[in-house]
């Protein structure tokens, strides 16, 4: 029935592409099959009771076993059960691996028990969640960025249960899970049924996943109304509507808040025929894949979105793109293909699956990475399953079950091949074998199939068929070669990739390598990798080495800005520019490297120098630093707050308070004097205080405020309008030196 009811729900709307379901797409040998198996093993690591601990805490239901630690019991307990769940549901649909199935069937109704000892449909990990919700059905909502009644993130927390139950039912047809999941959309209707619209949006502005998409999906599943009623009421109207009127407002917002609300707003297009809906998305998806987005996909620095023409603040700091924001983009995509049919959703979906998510997580050790900087010479963190609770690792866990879901699609009934993965297609007798990247040629077997269309992307340089051993000319069609009267066929594809260079945006300084949709990188050092395999420290999923001057990076000194007709190919994967050797960067592990570089003529190197040098020296002095109004630095530094407001204004994010705001900072070695504090308009009536103390805020020559603190290692920082100031000046940032 369901199956039925969702192909009538595409069918109303004029779907461009249908992809295969996923339990028909078995994968091959290869790296993606590799990338599926350690994955596998990361899955089967993890504890279902660790995982279930946080639930079953909240029911008042005695533990199995303790939960995990880190970012599970620091705010955020019960997401990776959530996330776990989905995990196991689309590998068991991709491998058929019987334990996958054995775990998740526990895991509901471990689940269900939880459901029933709280007895009015709830289930959650969230700490303290009663309370929590019965202030917000009471109307009670403070919220900021990531913070909801200073509890982090709980409807992005509860978003990831919703997905997971959905997702064991859809892929593996578990109907207990589809009770839990109804019981739990009906309690969050109800509980929000008290609420107005303006109220509701007011909640929405805390990050809260795609929990627009999680309540269609209940409707696909059901077919009641109130369930699309529901997604179409956690669609956050305040941020959807100037993606309609294509004003571009996404500087400055944190990255991975905004995508997943795209993606529902899409899918809920698609099923109300809503158009506008669908040119919100639209316009989010071109400006975020086409002009905030790096060689290999990525997008944002330190989570945010970083003004359109400013790429160096993400060539300088060590937590470049978000995977889970790749994540998204791609599910992005990949409703829009849906709905379209038009391949630069292809392209992209293609370019970040191949580098970012593929290079996300280590081919041999395993472990999933959080942030892929490139910054030269810098390196990357991977998780561990007893130590690492990022939210990276929940979508990571995810990301490498699914390789299957967009390799074929169908449009009008015609089988498409859209990507080069090895891949069988069961019970359609359709193989793909290929050896793609490590060999230029694919082989697609058919029988049954009268026509084929094979996308050919604009990377494919030489390309040469043959069908039943004779060559071929095909007829192109929109990007897809088209194969027609074949019923039983063999076809044979050769190509050569295209080496191309691709510069930042806006930046004609800044070129990475590529070879076909391959990112290149270089590898550069192993010195002081520490923390490359994550501890359980609250930024264990940042690296802790050296950061090492931008001028420890490669640069390439040329008049002519485009140099990539220098590089050669050796032997397999490997390349030389110069005297810099390339690889893909997929491949690049356990190490420093290097993707992007500099083309600078020598008056333009002679400037960079001088500049870098300067910024080394202040860098150098720093104790600790705090970027208020920034999710990750503010959690970082135990935030709280009431009644505060962050922004983005004149190149900083900002926050400021009408009641109080306070963190918590080191001075380490108690080698700092002062704590500077900066702000975009002049500091008036500002109490802070340290440590229970009010301390006074001063300026010195320059205009520059600061304190001057005590000679105590741990500091807590609490600031508050001061006497006739009704709110704060917008603070920007707090430095330890």
């Amino acid at each position: 029935m369901k199956r039925i009811l969702i192909a009538i729900l595409l069918a109303s709307v004029g779907v461009k592409a249908q992809n295969i379901p996923l339990n028909q797409v078995k994968l091959k040998e290869g790296v993606f099959k590799n990338a599926q198996d350690v994955d596998l093993k990361y899955i089967l690591a993890l504890d279902p009771d660790k995982l279930l601990a946080p639930y079953r805490i909240d029911a008042g239901l005695e533990k199995k076993a303790e939960r995990y630690g880190n970012w599970e019991s620091s705010g955020l307990d019960g997401h990776i059960g959530g996330h776990y769940l989905s995990a196991l549901a689309m590998l068991y649909a991709s491998s058929g691996e019987p334990e996958l199935k054995k775990r998740l069937d526990y895991m509901v109704s471990e689940l269900a028990a939880c459901q029933k000892k709280n007895g009015n449909g709830y289930v959650g990990g969230i700490p303290q969640g009663k309370v929590f919700w019965e202030r917000i059905g009471k109307g009670d909502i403070d919220g900021s960025s990531f913070g909801l009644n200073n509890t982090w993130v709980p409807l992005y927390n509860i978003h990831k249960l919703f997905a997971g139950l959905y997702d064991a039912y859809h892929f593996t047809g578990n109907n207990e899970a589809l009770t839990v999941l109804t019981g739990l959309s009906d309690w969050m209707i109800e509980l929000f049924s008290a609420l107005t619209d303006e109220q509701v949006e007011k909640v929405l502005r805390t990050e809260h996943g795609g929990l627009n998409e999680a309540f269609l999906d209940v409707y696909s599943a059901t077919g009641e109304q109130k369930y699309l009623r529901a997604a179409e009421r956690f669609t956050q109207k305040a941020f959807l509507q100037p993606m309609i009127e294509g004003k571009d407002i996404l500087t400055g917002l944190h990255a991975n808040t905004q995508i997943p609300k795209m993606v529902g707003a899409e899918k809920i297009s698609q099923v109300t025929k809503n158009q506008d809906w669908h040119k919100g998305a639209s316009y989010f998806w071109d400006n975020v894949a086409l002009h905030r987005s790096v060689a290999f996909g990525g997008n944002s620095y330190r989570e945010h979105f970083h003004e359109l023409d400013r790429f160096d603040k993400m060539l300088e700091t060590n937590q470049g793109p978000e995977t889970c924001n790749s994540y998204n983009m791609l599910k992005l995509s990949k409703a829009l293909y849906e709905s379209t049919g038009d391949n630069k959703y292809l392209d992209f979906y293609e370019k970040t699956l191949f580098n970012h998510i593929l290079s996300s997580q280590h081919p041999e050790k395993g472990g999933f990475v959080y942030f892929t900087p490139i910054r030269p010479n810098h390196y990357r963190v991977y998780s561990q399953p007893e130590t690492s609770m990022w939210c990276c690792v929940g979508t990571g866990l995810e990301n490498h079950t699914k390789y299957g879901e967009m390799i074929f699609s169908r449009r009008a009934g015609v089988l498409q091949v859209n990507l080069l993965i090895a891949a069988k297609l069961e019970g359609h007798s359709v193989t793909l074998d290929t050896k793609y990247p490590y060999e230029n040629t694919a082989v697609l077997r058919v029988d049954g199939e009268k026509t084929v269309k094979w996308r050919i992307p604009a990377w494919m340089d030489e390309v040469k068929f043959t069908v039943n051993g004779k060559k071929v000319n095909p007829k192109m069609e929109s990007g897809f070669a088209v194969f027609t009267g074949l019923k039983k066929a063999e076809i044979h594809l050769s190509f050569q990739p295209k080496m191309g260079q691709e510069f930042l945006p806006n930046d004609q300084k800044w070129a990475a390598f590529t070879y076909g949709p391959l990112v290149l990188a270089a590898e550069t050092s192993k010195e002081d990798l520490r923390g490359i395999f994550a501890d359980d420290s609250r930024m264990g999923h940042e690296t802790k080495g050296k950061m090492f001057p931008l001028s420890s990076g490669k640069v390439i000194l040329a008049d002519q800005k485009v140099v990539a007709s220098e590089i050669k190919k050796k032997e397999g994967l490997n390349f030389l520019l110069r005297d810099v050797n390339l690889r893909p960067f997929f491949e690049v592990h356990d190490t420093r490297y290097q993707m992007y570089f500099q083309i600078l003529n020598s008056s333009e190197y002679q400037s960079f120098m001088e500049s870098l040098d300067k910024e080394r020296a202040f860098e150098e002095s720093i104790i600790d630093k705090i970027d208020l109004g920034e999710q990750q630095p503010e959690a970082d530094h135990n935030y709280k707050g009431e009644q505060s407001f962050s922004g983005y204004d004149q190149g900083y994010f900002w926050r400021s308070t009408a009641s109080y705001i306070s963190y918590e900072m080191t001075n380490k070695g108690l080698k700092a004097e002062k704590l500077w504090v900066y702000a975009l308009e002049p500091i008036k009536g500002l109490k802070l205080t340290i440590n229970d103390q009010v301390y006074p805020v001063q300026s010195d020559e320059s205009g520059l405020y600061f304190v001057s603190i005590p000679k105590q290692e741990r500091l807590h920082i609490k600031i508050q309008p001061g006497d006739g100031a009704n709110r704060t000046p917008r603070l920007t940032k707090l430095i330890l030196q």
